[in-house]
């Protein structure tokens, strides 16, 4: 059994763990209800503007997407794998690292290129894979602004033909203890339907509808990574939240081990000193 000393030292060092796993857990709480309310915000317009550009493109005839929609032979695929930039979040990262090499295998005979967002995710992927880019400072300061700019790059990227194909991993936030990674088609965008019946006569357009399209799916494509950059950063934090609760709760139960074991240590430590004092004074009573 370890002397009385070390179970203290051991004792005090988780206590100090517990500490600094229950202040990560409410800082990370607090930032999870702010990150949350952005996500829960922005989710009806994504979804509206969508749906807008989809009647719309339900009423056109031809190729309504113009360079969007544009499909190629698949030679080179560039895969945007969002992740974090700090860890302590459990399988957060991990996850959309694991996705992103299974869509690397998936595409055999292609070139297939990472397009990291977010620092541990480049770490990782860099060792294995060609990442041709990371931009974990967009996390610094998360603004549409900031992450239009990232959506420009990816679009150029496919309209000069550099790639033919863009995908993007992330985690969707369901809620604090549940994330789902999710793969989506950047672009090419996919055949526009709508389920929807859009009378001719219902709307006077002005522009055209083919002009206001071709407006709409830039400001789509930009939707798109913005809700898919605000969803990891929601799960980023729940995540996180989920494991520093999980850590709290594991290193109470290894203090209190510690302490019963301290105390089982330190009742027989007690009960040795009497057996020989008690043998000391028989001894000079014999």
């Amino acid at each position: 059994m370890a002397n009385l000393k070390e179970i203290r030292n051991r004792i005090t060092s988780v206590s100090s763990t517990m500490q600094i796993t229950s202040a990560m857990k409410m800082v990370s709480a607090a930032k999870l209800k702010k990150a949350q309310d952005a996500i829960t915000a922005m989710r009806p317009y994504a979804e509206k503007l969508t749906e807008l550009l989809q009647n719309l493109s339900a009423t056109l005839e031809g190729d309504a997407g113009g360079e969007f929609t544009t499909q190629r032979e698949i030679k080179k695929v560039l895969v945007v794998a969002i992740t974090s930039n700090r860890g302590l979040c459990g399988a957060f990262n991990s996850n959309v690292i694991k996705e992103a090499k299974k869509r690397s295998e998936f595409y055999t005979g292609v070139q297939v290129d990472i397009f990291a967002i977010g620092k541990k995710g480049n770490d990782v992927l860099a060792k294995t894979n060609s990442v041709v880019d990371n931009q974990s400072a967009v996390f610094e300061d998360l603004t549409f602004d900031n992450v239009a700019a990232i959506a420009d790059t990816l679009t150029q990227k496919f309209v000069t033909g550099e790639y033919d194909k863009i995908e993007l991993i992330y985690n969707q936030f369901k809620n604090a203890a549940t994330q789902i990674v999710q793969v989506e088609q950047f672009l090419p965008l996919a055949p526009l339907k709508s389920d929807l019946t859009v009378s001719p006569g219902d709307y006077i357009f002005e522009p055209s509808k083919e002009e206001i399209v071709l407006t709409l799916i830039p400001k789509s494509l930009k939707m798109q990574l913005y809700k898919g950059i605000r969803d990891s950063f929601a799960s980023e934090h729940g995540a996180r939240m989920t494991a520093m609760h999980k850590a709290t709760d594991n290193a109470t139960e290894l203090r209190d081990q510690l302490k019963l074991t301290y105390n089982k240590a330190r009742q027989a430590s007690i009960t040795n000193e009497i057996l020989e004092i008690v043998g000391g004074a028989e001894a000079l009573n014999g």
